[in-house]
């Protein structure tokens, strides 16, 4: 992959921050060949479109228009997949090779993880396989764990479970709170998210099963 230039489209729900911290990475140059080309988000209004357009990159809003309420599980599946078959479009349109989660919020459907097999990444806010979902950082003080973190894996059907790429670890404190763990943890995010497309873009990743090797 190395001298190839890499499209890279972001999907997005919330405010960005790690969208932004990968954006200032390839624009330091830090990520070498690789370029931001769109933003896309399930909210029409996520912080995170804002702060993107800032950085003079295009975004757009896809409407999902509450596909999860439908009741028929069929018919909610069937509708996921339009959902995701527009998202898609757009993404071919700019000739996108690495789709990246960023506080995407909506489950992508097996048709969309098929199409970019090995080529979607997410950051989610625990040491994986511990405590995957939502409230991640509330699961691990509940649960009195001494240690958390954060871990970046490439995506599959199932939710926070596919191949591990980085990891970081993340002390948890006796006066912690949701929202002081969930600060340290969300500045470790922000140094391996980018430092994982970074290998990605330079070719460094290989996926064996289960384990994602590093190369030299």
């Amino acid at each position: 992959m190395e001298g190839k230039v890499i499209n890279i489209g972001i999907l997005v729900s919330g405010r960005g921050s790690n969208m932004e911290a990968i954006i200032r990475k390839v624009e330091e140059g830090y990520i070498k060949n690789a370029k931001v080309v769109v933003v896309i988000s399930s909210r029409r209004d996520a912080p995170a479109l804002e702060k993107a357009r800032a950085h003079g990159i295009e975004t757009l809003f896809i409407d999902p228009k509450d596909f999860w309420k439908e009741p028929d599980p069929e018919k909610r599946e069937r509708l996921r997949v339009e959902y995701d078959k527009n998202i898609i479009a757009e993404l071919e349109k700019r000739n996108v090779n690495l789709v990246l989660l960023a506080g995407y919020m909506l489950k992508l459907s097996p048709y969309f993880i098929r199409k970019y097999k090995g080529r979607i990444m997410n950051i989610h806010p625990s040491l994986l396989p511990a405590f995957p979902g939502l409230n991640a950082q509330k699961q691990a003080l509940d649960y009195g764990v001494k240690y958390t973190g954060c871990t970046v894996h490439f995506v599959d059907e199932e939710v926070d479970h596919g191949p591990i790429i980085l990891q970081a670890v993340v002390p948890v404190h006796d006066d912690d709170t949701v929202e002081t763990l969930s600060e340290r943890i969300l500045k470790k995010e922000h140094e391996i998210y980018p430092e994982a497309v970074r290998l990605y873009v330079e070719g460094k990743l290989e996926v064996l099963g289960r384990k994602v090797k590093i190369k030299s």
